[in-house]
């Protein structure tokens, strides 16, 4: 009894021990943010505040969640202990991998401070402490989990990126995010997202420390560059038959390539039907996995730790012969129009009381527009090749009702096809056919026969009625 009461206390000591030690890089994070308006993209969109975490690492920085940060018009920081505020910038931001760097002017702030020094990957079973300031508390808070998973998950913050993850049985909730997950005075992770607890009780999730090296290496020049992918699909070889019919003996290796996206990196080099045997010299599992670091993880995490202009070496099957090709990775552009999007304004043109605006997933996700068609082209984007014809999915998404567009309502979410035969690629050539003169403008939307039409005249007579009743402030703006 004496021994289990006397390594607990030696326990209980070092978590003390590194608690303090944490406490002098832990950061208070307070932002106001200014989410955009999609259904009003003219207004500079609604005021609110949030609280979460971070820690000072090397080169007098803060290390914290793209989440904590993304559209925030005013950040300050806290030390703990320290009630003095000091305001901070965003030096780099990560909305892929939820990551961001920020700075603060007044060097003072650093003083007493130490930054913290990244480990490696926790083992299954192995217990670690998240520290931050849950629900927006003022002071220090630590809590303790197991490892309980390592895997890919979609990281929330995006909706659309996958990298990997490790699950722990501690709740993450507002305010830890972004704070350090701690092992034996090591950051081992970054808490970052969780489960409500209607879904999972005391489940949360730390980006670990590979995904945070990426993002360091990545901003060395200067700039971020996201992450880069093979742009293909894969699936899984279990099956003896299939097997056989390939060509492959029952080894347990090797997957096959489904789809190869068009204008990605792997289009020319890889082809549907292929089974890709190894990646970078490391035998890919027929579960699709590899032999990474003593852990078993998607082949993809390979890529995962690669950057842009980098290549990736594989080795194929294909129609019976062995290969060896080098794809060059970059970021494959088209899935960016699937993800969330932060730190920037909407896309948005007004016509005669028309609202024209390019489809992303932040305008799915405000609208809900409920078009089927519409539905398949943003669902199918990528996988369909929709973006080699449209770069962009421009749409007829509101209207500001007068009697220049009184006929308009069965338009209300079409994409436009042309404008007096102009092909309408992006929102920028909506801009551009209607700064045409012409006496009447002529909309064609795709799949509908009829077309929309404006007379010019009516147009002018209306504009000035049509802003001035609806509070609209500026008339267009186009990212360049």
């Amino acid at each position: 009894m004496l021994r289990v009461s006397l390594f607990l206390f030696c326990v209980f000591l070092s978590l003390g021990l590194e608690a303090a030690e944490v406490a002098e890089s832990l950061v208070r994070i307070e932002a106001t943010f200014q989410e955009p308006n999609y259904k009003a993209p003219w207004s500079p969109g609604e005021v609110s505040s949030g609280v979460g975490a971070g820690f000072i690492v090397q080169g007098d920085r803060i290390l914290t969640n793209a989440h904590v940060v993304s559209n925030a018009s005013f950040l300050t920081v806290n030390k703990e202990g320290d009630p003095k505020p000091y305001p901070a910038k965003v030096l780099y931001v990560a909305h892929d991998c939820d990551l961001a760097l920020l700075s603060v002017d007044k060097a003072e702030f650093f003083n007493g401070t130490t930054a913290l020094e990244l480990g490696d990957i926790p083992a299954i079973e192995s217990l670690v402490s998240v520290y931050g300031y849950p629900i927006g508390g003022k002071r220090l808070s630590v809590t303790r989990g197991i490892v309980s998973r390592i895997d890919f998950q979609t990281y929330s913050h995006s909706g659309m990126d996958s990298h990997l993850t490790i699950q722990i049985d501690a709740a993450i909730n507002p305010g830890n995010s972004g704070g350090p997950v701690m092992q034996k005075g090591k950051v081992v992770g970054v808490a970052f997202q969780g489960y409500s607890g209607d879904v999972a009780q005391n489940v949360g999730y730390m980006i670990p420390t590979p995904v945070v090296k990426r993002f360091f290496r990545d901003v060395e020049d200067g700039k971020y560059d996201r992450y880069v992918d093979l742009a293909l699909t894969f699936d899984n070889l279990f099956n003896p038959a299939a097997r056989k019919a390939l060509g492959l003996p029952n080894d347990d290796v090797g997957v096959q390539v489904g789809t190869v996206y068009g204008g990605g990196p792997s289009d020319g080099i890889i082809k549907s039907g292929d089974v890709l045997m190894g990646i970078d010299g490391l035998r890919i599992a027929s579960d699709g996995t590899i032999k990474l670091d003593g852990e078993s993880v998607p082949l993809t995490e390979v890529v995962e730790r690669k950057f842009k202009g980098e290549s990736a070496s594989l080795d194929i099957l294909r129609e019976g012969s062995s290969l060896q090709v080098k794809v060059p990775l970059s970021a494959p552009w088209p899935f960016a129009l699937q993800s969330k999007a932060y730190d920037e304004k909407p896309q948005f043109i007004v016509f005669g009381g028309l609202v024209f605006q390019p489809v992303d997933q932040n305008f799915m996700d405000a609208y809900k527009p409920g078009n089927l068609r519409l539905d398949y082209l943003f669902d199918f984007f990528v996988e369909d090749g929709i973006y080699r014809e449209r770069p962009q999915l421009v749409v007829l998404s509101n209207i500001l009702a007068d009697a220049v567009n009184a006929y308009a309502k069965d338009f209300l979410f079409a994409v436009v096809d042309e404008i007096n035969g102009q092909k309408i690629r992006r929102i920028s050539d909506v801009a551009s056919a209607f700064a045409k003169t012409s006496d009447y403008y002529v909309i064609q939307m795709l799949g509908i026969g009829r077309p929309l039409v404006l007379e010019r005249k009516a147009v002018e007579e209306a504009r000035s009625r049509i802003l001035q009743r609806y509070g609209v402030t500026s008339e267009q703006y186009i990212k360049k």
